[in-house]
């Protein structure tokens, strides 16, 4: 691959199957299948398939050459010139995990061939909408969406290069106590209300919780961005608690 301009995101289709299942799936019919991508990620593992961050970037099989978007938007055909990512998820797979280091991967992907993370970005069903969904499917598993996923970038972009955007304003914050119980399994996250955030415990359903406010403008879970505060400072999203 001569030079690097743009990222598509993908999701492996194929729920439940991890990175290293993957990969060994394209090693195994590399002489029977004209398709492959460069990084495969799960909540354990970022594994390069194809050349792109451990050697000089090769050509992957990850769009087909007779959609034209790609072209319109890039100036290039999607193998030729990008970089493919694809997202695992499903049954067996923490999808908060295997998410931020999705976000990681293509972040880390803009810095090395210094590209706009706000911009070098696109999803697999942009270039080729009739027949994929992809990643929006597999990011749907874990309650995300592709627009969640290109402001995500930029932001951990920003918060790894210290460049870019800067750091985003704090939320409003509504000061009031109470108590609430979960409802599920849940996470208290450091410091900011989004899955993107540092999970610091992990709570079993029906475990009290006491707050000191909260704000409606975290990350949009299931279209709910009402996030608790607890004294420590952590933060835990609405939709999994109830009143006591």
């Amino acid at each position: 691959m001569p030079d690097v301009k743009f990222i598509v995101a993908h999701d492996t289709g194929n729920p439940g199957s991890t990175a290293a299942g993957n990969v060994r799936y394209y090693e195994r019919s590399r002489d029977e299948l004209s398709a492959s991508a460069h990084l495969f990620v799960d909540d354990k593992q970022i594994i390069e398939c194809i050349p792109a961050l451990t050697g000089p970037p090769e050509k992957a099989w990850h769009v087909l050459y007779n959609v034209d978007s790609d072209n319109r938007l890039y100036g290039h055909d999607a193998n030729d010139a990008a970089i493919g990512v694809e997202y695992c998820y499903g049954s067996g797979i923490d999808a908060d995990l295997a998410y931020r280091k999705y976000v990681w991967t293509i972040a880390l992907l803009c810095h090395a061939f210094k590209l706009d993370p706000a911009r070098s970005v696109v999803g697999h069903a942009f270039l080729d909408p009739t027949r994929k969904t992809d990643p929006g499917t597999g990011l749907g598993h874990s309650r995300r969406t592709y627009d969640q996923l290109l402001r995500d970038i930029p932001l951990e972009f920003a918060e790894c290069t210290g460049a870019g955007i800067g750091t985003p304003a704090a939320p409003a914050f509504t000061a009031q106590t109470g108590q609430v119980r979960s409802t599920a399994r849940m996470n208290l996250r450091k410091d900011r209300p989004s899955r993107m955030a540092e999970v610091v415990e992990v709570l079993a359903a029906g475990s009290t919780l006491a707050y000191v406010g909260w704000t409606d403008e975290g990350e949009a879970v299931s279209g709910n961005t009402k996030w608790y505060r607890d004294a420590r400072g952590c933060y835990f999203w609405s939709g999994a608690v109830m009143a006591v």
